[in-house]
C-alpha cells in the first residue's frame, strides 16, 4: 500500500513536467511545419507557465526570425545568452541576425576587447570558477613538487608549471567575475523602433541642439539611470558600447 501511495505522489509531481514537454513538442512540431505563429504562441505560453530557460529563449528568437521580426529575435537571443553565456546556438544566431540588420559589432571597443569578451562569455561564471579552483589546486601540487622532490627536472616542472597555473587561476577568476557581472550587474536593453533620436536631457528633443545622436533598431544599450516625468513619462539614461550617454523614452526600448 505504501509503495502505491509513493507511486501516485511521484506521478502527480511529474505531471507538470510531462505537460511542459508536451507543450514544447507541440511548439517544435509547429515550427518544423513552418506554422511559426502557432509555434511562437506555444513557446511564449510555455515561458509564462513553467518558467524560462536559455534554450527556450533561443527557440523564441529563432521563431521571431522566421517571422521576419529581427529586432525581437535579437532581444530573445540576448535573453538566452543572459541566462547561459555558453549557449553557442544563441550566440551564432545573434551574430547572424545582427549582421543581417547591419548593426555595428560594438562601436568604440577594440577588436581585441571584443574578442576577449566573446571568448570569455562562451563559458558560464560557474564553469570559470571551477576552472579557477582546479588550476589553483594544481598550483598547490606544483608547489609541493618543487619543495619536496629531489629530482632537479621535477623541481623545475613544479616551479614553472606552478607559475603558469597560478596565472591561469587568476585569469579564470577574472573571467568568472566578468561573466557574472555581465549577467547580473548589467541593465541591457534593445532599441525597438526602426531608429530613435536620443536626447541630451530627459525630455523630447525639440531642435538639433537638444539631440544627442541616433541609434538603429536592434542596438544594445545599457541603462544607467531612470527618471519619471509626470508630463512625458519614464525616461532612461543609456550608454552605448562606445561609452556615449544620452536619454531615451522607456517605450522605445525592451529590457533584456
Amino acid at each position: 500500500m505504501k509503495q502505491v501511495i509513493i507511486t501516485i505522489i511521484i506521478a502527480v509531481l511529474a505531471l507538470p513536467l510531462v505537460a511542459a514537454n508536451a507543450n514544447i513538442d507541440r511548439a517544435n512540431q509547429a515550427y518544423k511545419q513552418e506554422l511559426y505563429n502557432e509555434a511562437l504562441k506555444l513557446y511564449l505560453q510555455e515561458a509564462e507557465k513553467t518558467g524560462v530557460s536559455s534554450d527556450l529563449y533561443c527557440n523564441i528568437g529563432d521563431t521571431y526570425y522566421r517571422l521576419k521580426d529581427n529586432v525581437h529575435a535579437v532581444l530573445f537571443y540576448e535573453r538566452a545568452l543572459l541566462l547561459d553565456p555558453s549557449n553557442s546556438d544563441a550566440r551564432f544566431n545573434l551574430d547572424f541576425v545582427r549582421s543581417k540588420m547591419q548593426l555595428p559589432d560594438d562601436a568604440g571597443d577594440s577588436w581585441f576587447s571584443n574578442w576577449v569578451d566573446q571568448t570569455v562569455s562562451r563559458l558560464s561564471s560557474n564553469a570559470w570558477a571551477i576552472i579557477a579552483i582546479i588550476t589553483f589546486l594544481l598550483f598547490l601540487a606544483g608547489v609541493a613538487v618543487y619543495m619536496f622532490m629531489d629530482n632537479v627536472l621535477m623541481r623545475k616542472i613544479g616551479f614553472f608549471g606552478g607559475a603558469v597555473l597560478i596565472v591561469a587561476s587568476i585569469l579564470a577568476n577574472m573571467a568568472a567575475f566578468h561573466v557574472y557581472h555581465k549577467a547580473t550587474g548589467g541593465n541591457g536593453a534593445i532599441i525597438m523602433p526602426e531608429s530613435v533620436v536620443l536626447s541630451k536631457a530627459p525630455r523630447e528633443a525639440r531642435d538639433k541642439e537638444g539631440e544627442a545622436f541616433r541609434l538603429l533598431q536592434g542596438t544594445r544599450v545599457e541603462i544607467v539611470d531612470t527618471i519619471v516625468d509626470p508630463a512625458s513619462g519614464k525616461w532612461l539614461q543609456v550608454s552605448t558600447a562606445g561609452g556615449h550617454k544620452a536619454w531615451i523614452n522607456a517605450k522605445d526600448v525592451e529590457v533584456i
